[in-house]
């Protein structure tokens, strides 16, 4: 017998919206705004006492500094200032997360620096060194086959390549962008099939109709969207209805 295929669930949380509690009964990750693009210290602190709650893994969700924007606006800081603002935000949660008796065991960039940290080698190195700097144990999340990835290996940190259900994209392995019209999947159905053709199959379709490769370790699921809990209950319920295991990893 075949042995099953394990898929890790994560959602963003903290980010102000009312659906988070019950958002974290559907995942196994949850990676938690750090203040530089949404969130406080109050609203971390009670993402993290949620996850130790519902048994799911607490990460860090640094940001470039852009609350205005929600951390989507393109920026060009010295690599050291990302290095040092990144150690800054995981610092923050970690300790929050000890002190309520928990421990955070990965990291994902949030929004445009995620993006950018996806094609740009120098910012994703910045990012690898500041996580490896706080805890080289913790497991490092990026687009799937991206510069961040690579990064994360170069200094020994465990990685984990990252798809989204309610994304589409590019030829080349990006993100179509929010900014062009169908950067997003709004129909329920069409997310699920897209996931379960990625957990299973490892390959998903284009905007351009063509099927590329791509490895599914963690599976995004927004929290911000206007389908967001429908979306990540029919997701999680039908990957488990196909025998798919659902847990961090």
């Amino acid at each position: 017998m075949a042995d099953a295929i394990v898929i890790d669930l994560n959602a963003d949380l903290g980010e102000g919206e009312a659906n988070d509690e019950a958002l974290l009964q559907c995942v196994s990750s949850a990676n938690i705004a750090c203040g530089f693009h949404a969130g406080d210290a109050v609203g971390m602190r009670r993402s993290v006492q949620w996850a130790l709650r519902y048994g799911v893994a607490i990460g860090a969700h640094p940001s470039f500094p852009d609350r205005v924007n929600f951390g989507r606006s393109a920026m060009r800081l010295p690599p050291e200032t990302v290095y040092a603002q990144t150690v800054y935000q995981l610092g923050a949660l970690g300790a929050l997360a000890q002190a309520e008796g928990g421990r955070m065991v990965h990291v994902k960039p949030h929004g445009m620096l995620y993006n950018q940290a996806a094609r740009e080698p120098v910012l994703a190195d910045a990012i690898a060194r500041a996580v490896k700097a706080v805890d080289p144990s913790l497991r490092l999340v990026g687009l799937a086959d991206s510069e961040l990835i690579r990064a994360g290996a170069f200094h020994g940190l465990a990685v984990r390549h990252e798809v989204f259900a309610d994304r589409n994209y590019r030829r080349d392995g990006s993100l179509v962008p929010r900014t062009e019209a169908d950067a997003l999947i709004e129909d329920e159905q069409q997310a699920f099939d897209r996931t379960l053709i990625m957990a299973q199959r490892g390959e998903v379709r284009t905007r351009e109709g063509e099927w590329i490769k791509v490895r599914a370790d963690t599976v995004c699921l927004h929290g911000d969207g206007a389908h967001a809990l429908a979306f990540a209950r029919r997701i999680a319920a039908g990957l488990r209805d196909n025998g798919i295991v659902i847990a961090a990893r």
